[in-house]
């Protein structure tokens, strides 16, 4: 037992080595550690996220060729990357063999020193894809057909411009989808079809501007609704009526469109919000998440037992630190891993069919027993891409982890990593702002910089627009079917300097299943890039971590329907943990006050 996991029957308050605040670890995470044998962070959590998706690229992609049969690909390394980078066919073939790169591990040199080394020179896969079909332009997808930008995701068929939808179809401008079909510019949804310019919907069908619906349809701009049918701007109404009011409505055109947006936007200000979406959840606590027990700090995932930290996570047991995964068990500080993992710490990409792997960055397929390894498959007993015999390994290993407290790594900032610390920033492949850490946790260039970190310059993209988003015809009935292929320009292109920090990518085209979509659907057609569009659905959702807050619920203040029994006058005195920050405006009510009033 490490000497830091004794006596942890309480609370223990440390300092962040990377932040500089404080952080509590509690005893069941004590309790976490000891049982996998590591000793407790030095890290908060939030900064231990980032310093994991600091190592995962989502959106960033580029042009370049295989570095082995030069067939041209697209990848989310550029081509000047240090590393040799291979297109599937030749990452996963027999012309070569990743353990001809391993090295004896050296007592003289801090462990990630060397593994930092052997990164620059291990062949890597060019986009985290498996088991697609027609998915060039998608990355950390599975089991995907017909899509196109479409990220982080598992089982879609024919969507577009989407993010985190998964088991969905025909899906178009979608955020956090599941089991969904023909939906667009929704977030949030489940179990639906046919939703439009809607969030936070379950069991839903033929939905325009809704927020927050439960098992109805055919309805128009409305919110709090728990099943029937035929509600315009949140009055029932005969289906006669309904199909009247609903022909007048007219989203072909971009300006009224933009009218009705503005209208949702005020309905979401006034609509009471629950501090948190969980559904079948006990002693747990987080945000968009069912299905769990004994969970703490959970976000976007479903049916997890005794988890802590985890993010994007599906069927998780024991497993601690986690980002984007599904299917594992005694997991802890990884980003991306899963499908039938055990006992993986401090790993990228470990999937699937993974087991008791440490330190490991795109090991895959049957491995086993791996440590300090890169792009290894079907192998067991290897130490930087070094193959040992079992008697070998399991002696070198011990050592190798006293080496690391011994002889730690020590980074610009003069941040140390011992065992038991998730691979140093500094050294990830990626620019900062190419990755999932500048995603959810924005920094300047400058910052960047001074923290130690690379920053990637976006590439010259000489991009000649053919017609301005302004002069495009208001009515996607008088858009001409030759606007397909021809560059538009991007609203935000137009925007004053260093105003868009949403990767605007200057032009953009639309195809001809767009247009075809657009029309048979009247909706106008976009202004804005699919960056651009990304960013500011991202923008309306909440962020991954928890604020203390108290219920705004005040009989003075808002029109309570009815008398809620656990305070029958004044403000709420109920507290609670959202992922609502304080400086946001939406009306926030506990659990009892929301059950009050919507359930």
């Amino acid at each position: 037992m490490n000497e830091e996991t004794k006596n942890t029957s309480i609370s223990s308050v440390r300092a962040c080595q990377n932040c500089k605040s404080d952080f509590v670890i509690e005893p069941d995470d004590f309790a976490f550690y000891e049982k996998i044998k590591v000793p407790p962070p030095t890290f908060c959590a939030k900064c231990r996220l980032m310093r994991r998706i600091i190592w995962r690229n989502e959106y960033r992609l580029y042009k370049r060729s295989c570095s082995l049969c030069n067939t041209r690909m697209i990848s989310m390394y550029p081509e000047k990357t240090p590393f040799p980078v291979y297109c599937r066919a030749c990452w996963f073939s027999d012309t070569w063999d990743p353990l001809t790169y391993g090295k004896r591990y050296d007592f003289a040199k801090p462990f990630f020193e060397q593994f930092h080394e052997l990164l620059n020179r291990v062949p890597r896969i060019t986009l985290q894809i498996s088991q697609c079909e027609n998915c060039d332009y998608t990355n950390q997808i599975v089991n995907c057909k017909n899509c196109y930008l479409v990220f982080s995701g598992a089982s879609n068929e024919d969507s577009y411009y989407s993010y985190r939808i998964n088991r969905s179809k025909n899906m178009m401008d979608c955020f956090f989808t599941e089991h969904s079909e023909r939906c667009y510019e929704s977030s949030e949804c489940r179990d639906s079809a046919e939703l439009y310019f809607s969030q936070n919907i379950a069991d839903g069908l033929n939905l325009s501007f809704c927020y927050d619906v439960r098992g109805a349809s055919n309805c128009f701009m409305s919110s709090h609704l728990r099943r029937g049918s035929y509600y315009f701007r949140n009055q029932r109404i005969s289906k006669e009526a309904y199909e009247e009011k609903i022909a007048e409505i007219d989203t072909g055109s971009y300006a009224k469109l933009e009218s009705y947006k503005q209208e949702y936007t005020e309905m979401y200000l006034k609509s009471i919000h629950r501090f948190a979406n969980s559904k079948n959840i006990t002693n747990s606590t987080g945000h968009d998440f069912s299905n769990a027990k004994n969970s703490y700090y959970c976000f976007n995932g479903s049916n997890l037992e005794n988890c802590r930290y985890m993010f994007f996570v599906n069927y998780g047991k024991d497993a601690s630190d986690i980002n984007n995964g599904d299917y594992m068990e005694l997991c802890y500080e990884n980003s991306t891993n899963g499908i039938n993992a055990y006992n993986i710490k401090f790993s990228i990409d470990a999937w699937p069919d993974v087991r008791n792997l440490e330190y490991c960055d795109s090991c895959r397929g049957n491995v086993s027993d791996l440590f300090g390894c890169i792009s290894v498959q079907k192998k067991q007993y290897c130490i930087l891409n070094q193959q040992y015999s079992r008697d070998e390994y399991e002696e070198l290993i011990p050592k190798i982890r006293r080496h690391m407290d011994e002889m730690p790594y020590t980074d610009a900032r003069g941040v140390t990593y011992t065992y038991g610390e998730f691979f140093p920033m500094d050294i990830s492949p990626f620019g900062y702002n190419e990755t999932m850490a500048h995603d959810w946790f924005p920094l300047t260039k400058f910052e960047v910089l001074s923290r130690g970190l690379r920053w990637s310059e976006d590439p010259e993209r000489n991009v000649v627009i053919e017609i301005r988003a302004e002069d495009l015809p208001d009515h996607v009935k008088d858009v001409p079917d030759n606007i397909v292929g021809k560059i538009i320009g991007c609203l935000h292109h137009r925007s004053p300097a260093g105003t868009c920090n949403q990767k605007c990518t200057t032009g953009f085209r639309i195809t001809s299943s767009e247009l075809q979509f657009y029309k048979s659907k009247n909706i106008a057609l976009p202004r804005l890039c699919p960056n651009c569009r990304h960013y500011e659905r991202k923008a309306r959702l909440t962020g991954y971590a928890l604020h203390a807050r108290q219920c705004c619920c005040d009989y003075q203040t808002h029109n309570n329907t009815v008398t809620h029994p656990h305070h029958i006058e004044g403000r709420c005195p109920n507290a609670f943990n959202t992922p609502y920050a304080p400086e946001r405006p939406e009306i926030l009510y506990c659990e009892d006050c929301y059950n009050a009033e919507i359930a």
